[in-house]
């Protein structure tokens, strides 16, 4: 899913996948679903926090 929405790379996408985890903004949990690996991610708190205060600091550039 996120690969398809973004656009990225597998492995891009891996990589940016890490960096959020270790800044502590995302869960990662890898698991299988039969054969098929599965990896989930979930927004941590501080990751919605972060989130929160980027968007604001935009509005603050564009004068909104």
């Amino acid at each position: 899913y996120l690969r398809e929405k973004t656009g990225a790379t597998a492995g891009n996408l891996s990589v940016q996948l890490d960096k959020l985890s270790a800044a502590g903004y995302i869960e990662v949990e890898k698991g299988f679903v039969g054969k098929k690996t599965r990896t989930l991610c979930r927004v941590t708190a501080a990751g919605r926090r972060a989130f929160e205060e980027y968007v604001e600091t935009l509005k603050e550039y564009l004068n909104m």
